[in-house]
């Protein structure tokens, strides 16, 4: 599964996902600068969920209604970095197909996975 990730992530996590053998759509690498529409067309367009530490999908998804193939809405700013990256590494190796079509946020307080 290919996951695409927000401009937003620290590039910290997007390394560690591929050496676990995720195949990673890096924003920043591949259309740096894109508006957060484009970024959910790229996803949908790949069949693949979102990763991002962006809150504005939130609203884009639940306000506006926008389609999406599943988000990873990433809020652990306040751990250190070696422990978001392993929660979120084990969040995609054992969550990974649970969490198409879902929003899921990711926190201190542990995991949310809603439907939407």
């Amino acid at each position: 599964m290919k996951i695409i990730a927000d401009e937003s992530v620290d590039y910290a996590i997007i390394q560690a996902l591929r050496a676990k053998g995720f195949d990673i759509y890096s924003i920043s690498e591949e259309s740096p600068g894109i508006d957060d529409l484009k970024v959910l067309a790229i996803s949908l367009h790949f069949k693949s969920i979102l990763m991002t530490e962006d809150k504005d999908f939130g609203e884009l998804t639940y306000r506006l209604n926008e389609k999406h193939f599943g988000i990873i809405l990433i809020r652990l700013s306040k751990i250190p970095r070696t422990e978001r990256i392993k929660l979120v590494t084990d969040l995609l190796a054992e969550y990974a197909e649970i969490l198409i079509g879902k929003f899921t946020v990711i926190s201190e307080q542990g995991i949310r996975i809603k439907v939407q």
